[in-house]
């Protein structure tokens, strides 16, 4: 009778030294699982590009300056684009050639009273200079009435800046004859209506863009930048009129 009440003690603490080695083998990690910390990281060089060009973007937007670029659109010749920045936030492009099959020039500007359209006297516009107004200054300036080279100066700031945007920013070289640091950018979503041009967009030091390559054309600083304006000033009086289209107007139509 005691011979089996020892071997029952034996037997357990035979299991009492057993069962923690079997259950610390259950809950040990599965064969083949990866061990904590080796996901592959966003490359270092992609994602340090991305914080550059976002902190150029964000010092371009308190950039306020006078500056001229040598533009060079897809399906046309090279001409010179004005561009203000005013001290407070106000803005205007001069964008030569645009109107009615490139014989107005027109201008582009947003103020403290809205969004205006302004055609410059030029080949197709004999008389002063005149302005509508498009919409508040924040609206997106309609389609058919979209020159698109103010984007690179405005709006498209704000997405380079947004790292939540559906861009991949890599390290580009400097186009020739551009002193800056550039950057490639590229669309990562799918859907058609990409929050800016992809392409390569070049900055200073100290935020000033200096060259953009994309669809719309490309963009070059030419000389040096000048001081900024208090407020950037309308090319002329606004009126109730329509505003200048891409195309010549047709027969009848002013």
């Amino acid at each position: 009778m005691h011979a089996h009440r020892r071997a029952a003690r034996r037997l357990s603490g035979a299991l009492a030294l057993t069962l923690p080695t079997l259950l610390a083998a259950c809950v040990a990690d599965p064969p083949g699982s990866a061990p904590a910390g080796t996901v592959d990281p966003v490359p270092v060089q992609v994602d340090a590009a991305r914080d550059e060009l976002a902190g150029l973007a964000a010092a371009a937007q308190d950039r306020h300056l006078t500056a001229t670029y040598a533009f060079t659109p897809p399906d046309g010749p090279t001409r010179t684009v004005a561009v203000t920045s005013g001290n407070d936030g106000s803005w205007r492009v001069d964008v030569p050639g645009w109107g009615r099959d490139g014989t107005v020039d027109v201008s582009l500007a947003a103020t403290s009273d809205g969004l205006f359209q302004c055609a410059l006297p030029s080949a197709g516009w004999t008389g002063p200079a005149g302005c509508v107004r498009l919409g508040d200054a924040d609206d997106a300036v309609p389609r058919r009435l979209d020159p698109r080279v103010q984007h690179p100066f405005t709006d498209w700031l704000e997405v380079l800046t947004d790292r939540r945007a559906p861009l991949a920013v890599s390290p580009a070289p400097p186009p020739a004859g551009v002193t800056g640091r550039c950057y490639a950018v590229d669309s990562t979503s799918a859907s058609l209506n990409a929050p800016l041009d992809v392409g390569v967009y070049c900055f200073g030091e100290d935020g000033t863009p200096v060259a953009v390559r994309a669809t719309l054309g490309s963009l070059t600083l030419t000389g040096s930048p000048g001081p900024a304006p208090a407020t950037v000033e309308l090319a002329g009086a606004v009126s109730e009129g329509e505003p200048v289209g891409r195309d010549a107007p047709t027969p009848g139509t002013s």
